[in-house]
This record gives C-alpha cells, sequence and structure tokens, in this order.
C-alpha cells in the first residue's frame, strides 16, 4: 500500500460563485479503501465527477497512477482503469441482466462501444460466462434471463456493482454503494467488497451509512461546506471533535 494510487491536489470548482470544492487535497493509496463522508451539499458527488471527467476543475489536478486526469473524458478515464458507480443505478432497463454485464465486458475489451453492435457479440461464451460469474457473485445468479426494469432498488443497485467490478478496474469509486438495499442486503455488498478488498483492489466509497463506512474503510475524508475538515483512520475521524460537530453527532460515534 507504499504507492499512491489516486492524487487530487488542490481542487476547486464553483457554480455560478458557489464555491462547491475548495482546496481539495486527498490521497488514495493503492489497495486502500477511503471513504469519503459529510452532510449532504458537502460537495461529494461533485469530487467524484471531477476525478471522473464528468466536470473539470477550475484549477488543481486530479493524478491517477501517474497520469494527469484533467481534460480527459470519462470514456478517456475510464479505460485507464478508473471505475464508478452511480448513486442513481445507470443500467440498461430494456435488457436482461445478463446482457447488461456483458456490455461493459465488451467495452473494456474493445474500447469504445456502441448498443447497437451488442447483438453481433452476445453469443460470444467466454463473455457470457464472465458476466454469468459476476451475476452469481452479487446473488443475481437466478436472475440473468430477468430484465433490469423488473428489478428492486437495492437489486439494480447490485447489477450497477457488477457491471462496474465486470471491468476490472484499478480504481472503482462508488457513490454510496448500499443506497436504498435492506440491511441484510447492505452486509452482503459489505461482504463482498471486503473480498474485493483482499484481492487488493483500491476504492473510494461515498457512504452515508456510518455501519458501511466504519466496516470498509482504511481512512476516511470528512468533506463539509466544500472543503475537507479532516482526514485520517476511523478511529481518528471518530474523536475528531470538528467531525461530530459538522456531521457525526455525539450520538454517532
Amino acid at each position: 500500500m507504499e504507492n499512491t494510487v489516486l492524487h487530487v491536489a488542490d481542487v476547486h470548482k464553483s457554480f455560478a460563485g458557489l464555491h462547491a470544492l475548495s482546496d481539495i487535497d486527498l490521497s488514495v493509496k493503492e489497495g486502500e479503501t477511503h471513504a469519503i463522508i459529510g452532510p449532504n451539499g458537502a460537495g461529494k458527488s461533485t469530487l467524484l465527477n471531477v476525478c471522473i471527467g464528468r466536470l473539470r476543475p477550475d484549477s488543481g489536478q486530479v493524478i491517477f497512477d501517474g497520469a494527469n486526469l484533467t481534460g480527459k473524458h470519462p470514456h478517456e478515464i475510464n479505460q485507464l482503469g478508473v471505475v464508478r458507480v452511480f448513486q442513481t443505478p445507470e443500467i440498461f432497463p430494456e435488457l436482461s441482466l445478463l446482457e447488461n454485464v456483458m456490455i461493459p465486458i465488451l467495452a473494456k475489451r474493445d474500447g469504445a462501444f456502441k448498443l447497437s453492435w451488442f447483438r453481433r457479440f452476445s453469443g460470444e461464451k467466454t463473455v457470457r460466462s464472465k458476466a454469468e460469474d459476476m451475476l452469481e457473485d452479487l446473488g443475481l445468479g437466478a436472475l440473468t434471463k430477468v430484465d433490469a426494469s423488473s428489478l428492486s432498488r437495492g437489486d439494480k443497485r447490485r447489477l450497477e456493482l457488477a457491471m462496474g467490478l465486470a471491468q476490472e478496474p484499478r480504481l472503482l469509486l462508488l457513490d454510496e454503494p448500499t443506497a436504498g438495499m435492506a440491511r441484510h442486503d447492505t452486509n452482503a455488498t459489505i461482504d463482498l467488497l471486503k473480498r474485493i478488498k483482499a484481492q487488493g483492489m483500491t476504492k473510494v466509497i461515498i457512504e452515508h451509512d456510518m455501519h458501511v463506512v466504519f466496516s470498509l474503510a482504511d481512512r476516511i475524508s470528512v468533506l463539509a461546506g466544500g472543503k475537507i475538515i479532516c482526514q485520517g483512520t476511523p478511529e481518528e475521524v471518530k474523536a475528531d471533535p470538528r467531525v461530530k460537530e459538522a456531521y457525526l453527532g455525539e450520538e454517532q460515534v
């Protein structure tokens, strides 16, 4: 875990004069699970959007594995091995679960990919097998032929996670991965992410559920008002009075 995989250096971002991010500096080491927490409107999702190229910072840089991501398009960043799982699941509702997972596998392999090409590749056995295995790992193996539109919100979250993992990312960015899940599904997701951690995958997680955060995080950055007010281990963050005042509250630590 000595190597820094992601470095966000002095990033600023404003919207119509409102400072969404100010003086953001954080580093994520290889194999680390780094959680970003904070109240609504703190700038967490804005920060992830800057990291994946959906937003360009007003100043500062995002460095991934030595490469400057600033100014690159989202698909270029994705091809470098950075994958984001969104707060609102981005899936293909008219396709089956199996087809949903096959698409990112093909896109990772072949580069730019168009949905109109999909049927041409859908019979490939190796791709199908990999997609089936990923769905099985996520507890969705019995639903491979079901249309994604019929899934519960929690299962849609798990499907998008499967789509992200199928791309074999070097850095996985998760925006509230357990939102909308029942507690048993949340615990199953925690177990899955722990298994991924054991395989050495680097992850950045935005999450409001402190049970999830403290179960997974090696380090935590706390955002409030677009600024990082605290960084450290879970124990250090729990003990910081600024964090208690801004977010966690006495009863949560």
